[in-house]
Parts: structure tokens; C-alpha cells; sequence
């Protein structure tokens, strides 16, 4: 019987790293935007009822 293992530690070289932070920040920067784009869809009263506004959506850009 042939055991596999399942499971790799980090290797922690620096590419792998840079690598890894990019994509999360790819991920973050594309959750923003999606987010971004529905909240804008909505009236100011829908924003208001769960309690945001116009102002509200500019912080989601950082």
C-alpha cells in the first residue's frame, strides 16, 4: 500500500510570497468592486434603510 501525503508545508521562499500576497490582493480589490458596483445599483433609500449612504460607497475605493 502506497501512503501520499495530502497536505505540503509553506515553503516560504520570497516568490511564492509575493506571489501568494498578490493574488490576495487581487481577490480584495475585485470583493471591493463587486460590492461597490451593487451598493451603487441601490436607491438612497435602500442605502439608508441598511444605514449608509452616497458618502459611504467612496470608502469602499481604498
Amino acid at each position: 500500500m502506497a501512503a501520499f501525503e495530502t497536505s505540503r508545508p509553506a515553503t516560504g521562499s520570497l516568490f511564492g510570497g509575493r506571489l501568494a500576497n498578490l493574488f490576495a490582493a487581487l481577490i480584495e480589490w475585485n470583493d471591493r468592486r463587486v460590492t461597490r458596483k451593487a451598493l451603487s445599483k441601490l436607491t438612497d433609500r435602500e442605502l439608508d434603510d441598511i444605514g449608509l449612504s452616497r458618502g459611504d460607497l467612496d470608502a469602499l475605493r481604498g
